[in-house]
């Protein structure tokens, strides 16, 4: 597959910003462009079959990521799926939170009616996380796959291994920074829920997410609505009670289709593909980035990484960078980048050669 034939962007940038914003191909613009043509030449009678328009690409998302297509939601981003998560919820739960992840999930969590305790994300994670449920004993962890600031992930392994020994803590995370960058199992995993928005890693464009959830977790939410009886119009009658909460009024066949196709290409490509030149990239950069200490010690002392960086570099620096054309983002105390499967070693050097002119 050409990659610059399919993300002309590439050829006009360094483009490392997946993290804030992922790029549409050339085969989902084509797409997107004759589903508004549709739109356009036949009016409302390009919606006539809507409904299983959308129940297929909630199977494709099911697919995707190894899970039921009636656990599986369409929502617009992870704000508004968390948000609706949240207010399903008895306000007895009690939430363990990572001190300084994406305010989406933090903001959320406080501003309502629930208690909560911080978690520091060190060296120590896993560490501390085991001792705030000991002595705090929350019911929720909510948390980002991936924080947004400094790229640190979280160790699957050790996620299941909370799961053992905590079976009646249910762990919410956020995916955004996550989903699209290898293969994952939702039903092997230790997320009970899972919320993603589709325009970073997914390459989706924006106005599309979708909630993955385990069977187990319907019995918290919107408990009252178990006393009002479903509608019976004949346009709802396929709507759980979750589905008129989480996928309320017209969906956009736009934004949803533009999920769908965007998976089928990354499936064209491979995700394994996808995985495998994303962790070989990643791993080169950590390395080149530890030796010149651009990384905080939190990053760079861990096995289990991700494909972004927060680099320790000067303002003057990082106009460089973008009078070099390479595309990053200033997020907390330094320049995050990210790097995708579309990236290369080029990319890589390019960056490096202008910061090695600043050391």
């Amino acid at each position: 597959m050409n990659l610059i034939e399919q993300f002309p962007i590439l050829s006009e940038c360094t483009y490392l910003n997946t993290a804030s914003s992922g790029i549409l191909s050339k085969s989902l613009m084509d797409w997107r462009t004759a589903h508004e043509l549709d739109y356009y030449k036949n009016g409302s009678a390009f919606r006539n079959h809507q409904a299983e328009f959308l129940s297929d690409v909630k199977f494709t998302v099911a697919k995707f990521f190894d899970t039921k297509p009636e656990n599986t939601f369409l929502v617009p981003n992870f704000s508004f799926g968390f948000n609706t998560f949240l207010e399903g919820l008895s306000t007895s739960h009690r939430f363990l939170l990572i001190e300084d992840d994406y305010p989406s999930i933090n903001y959320a969590v406080k501003s309502r009616r629930f208690q909560y305790e911080y978690v520091q994300a060190d060296q120590n994670l896993e560490d501390n996380i085991i001792e705030i449920i000991d002595s705090f004993k929350p019911t929720i962890f909510a948390c980002s796959v991936v924080q947004y600031i400094n790229g640190l992930r979280l160790n699957f392994e050790f996620l299941k291994e909370l799961k053992r020994l905590y079976p009646s803590l249910l762990i919410v995370a956020d995916g955004t920074q996550f989903c699209g960058t290898e293969s994952f199992s939702f039903e092997q995993s230790g997320f009970d829920v899972l919320i993603s928005s589709g325009y970073k890693w997914m390459l989706a464009g924006y106005g599309n997410g979708f909630i993955l959830m385990k069977d187990d977790v319907k019995r918290y939410l919107y408990q009252e609505a178990d006393k009002v009886e479903l509608p019976k119009e004949p346009f709802l009658a396929n709507k759980s009670k979750l589905s008129l909460y989480f996928e309320p009024g017209h969906q956009d066949t736009l934004a949803f289709g533009s999920l769908k196709q965007s998976i089928l290409f990354l499936e064209e490509v491979g995700i394994a593909k996808i995985e495998r030149s994303i962790k070989v990239l990643s791993e080169k950069a950590k390395t080149a980035f530890a030796t010149r200490g651009l990384l905080n010690d939190v990053v760079s002392s861990r096995e289990n990484y991700s494909p972004i960086f927060n680099l320790k570099i000067s303002e003057q620096t990082f106009e460089d960078l973008k009078t070099a054309k390479i595309i990053g983002m200033a997020r907390g105390n330094g320049i995050r980048i990210a790097f995708n499967f579309f990236n290369t070693e080029k990319d890589l050097f390019q960056l490096l050669r202008v910061i090695d002119l600043n050391l």
